[in-house]
């Protein structure tokens, strides 16, 4: 009896297929947890790809990965001076996101990263004149913008990565290579034609382990299932049931990610309603659990223990049995599934 990622291994790969088609240059992203399918998954189909290249998160990351993936790896987080010494083999590249930084790197590969409206790392414009001196003592594989997500100011992807090529040539720095984050793929076709002597390599992560939702699934065993009338006492707090129906302990916990959630951005009224209502909830203990059954997502009875979720279903539901499995809406990058079964 497990928590289960099922994936619908054809339907994955043609997805990713169509990405990598997408975006010539494509350097794949294994960071975190491996997108829920762990690293050791996605390097072996960044290899079937046939990529040259894989990013990572951290050089702790770069340290596991070396032994599943042969090209060269990318690490994302900016080197910073002081920062813990990790063996790596030559074929690491790291991202720098200041002038010190790249002083500090004598010899390495590089990928200097600009300071784009994210604002939250990157060299800046008044300190690229410092980096011609600078680059001479590395390898300098390219330069680098991660975008937002979202432009809720109307601005244009394209044309900030222009002002910073425009930025790059005024300085006399080298523009063979620009490492792009988050643009659509005719956006980067416009880049491409409007400098041909650079090569634009997007990273790409989400779009491309999890942009088609219907090829993967996860879903929770059935354990117990037991018959409760309303006023019985049940669980750690012994709390009242407020109707009959059945408590169902499934698999899936909070060693799987169970009942963790990211803080969301939220637009609009309805949402943001919704969300005023969800934590008003919350503070009755009434939390909504990621688990579905007989097409509704079920309420947590209590919150989540370590490997199990107990929900409650009311008398008017279909009753579950042992052995059932509930789908489960879990976020990827949060989630340690027990097994994983292709289909």
């Amino acid at each position: 009896m497990a928590l289960t990622l099922y994936v619908d291994s054809a339907r994955w790969r043609a997805h990713q297929k169509s990405v990598i088609d997408q975006f010539p240059g494509i350097v794949p992203v294994c960071k975190g947890n491996g997108y829920g399918f762990g690293h050791e998954r996605l390097a072996d189909e960044v290899s079937r790809s046939g990529s040259d290249i894989l990013a990572v998160g951290t050089t702790y990351e770069a340290a596991r990965i070396k032994d599943w993936f042969s090209g060269d790896l990318l690490v994302l987080t900016p080197f910073r001076r002081g920062e813990e010494p990790v063996p790596l083999p030559d074929r690491v590249i790291r991202s720098v996101s200041s002038v010190d930084g790249v002083h500090a790197l004598v010899g390495a590969r590089v990928v200097i990263e600009c300071m784009s409206s994210m604002k939250r790392h990157g060299v800046k414009e008044e300190e690229l004149g410092m980096l011609r001196s600078a680059i001479e003592d590395v390898r300098l594989e390219g330069f680098a913008l991660h975008l937002p997500l979202d432009r809720t100011d109307g601005s244009d992807a394209v044309e900030e990565v222009i002002a910073w090529m425009d930025r790059l040539r005024a300085a006399r720095l080298p523009l063979h290579t620009m490492f792009v984050s988050h643009l659509r793929a005719e956006e980067q076709a416009r880049l491409q034609q409007q400098f041909p002597q650079t090569r634009f390599r997007a990273r790409i992560g989400t779009r491309l382990w999890l942009g088609d939702h219907e090829a993967t699934e996860y879903r929770g065993s059935v354990l117990d299932v037991t018959r409760v009338t309303k006023g019985d006492r049940f669980g750690y707090r012994q709390q009242k049931v407020a109707s009959d129906g059945w408590l169902v302990v499934v698999a899936g916990g909070t060693s799987h990610g169970v009942g963790l959630e990211a803080p969301k951005a939220l637009h609009g009224v309805m949402p943001r309603a919704k969300g005023v209502a969800r934590a008003g909830l919350a503070t009755v203990n009434r939390n909504l659990s990621p688990f579905v059954w007989a097409g509704k997502q079920r309420w947590f009875a209590e919150p989540p223990h370590m490997q199990v979720s107990i929900l409650f279903v009311p008398s008017d539901s279909q009753e579950p049995h042992v052995g059932d499995e509930l789908v489960a809406h879990l976020r990827h990058t949060t989630t340690q599934f027990d097994r994983l079964i292709e289909r």
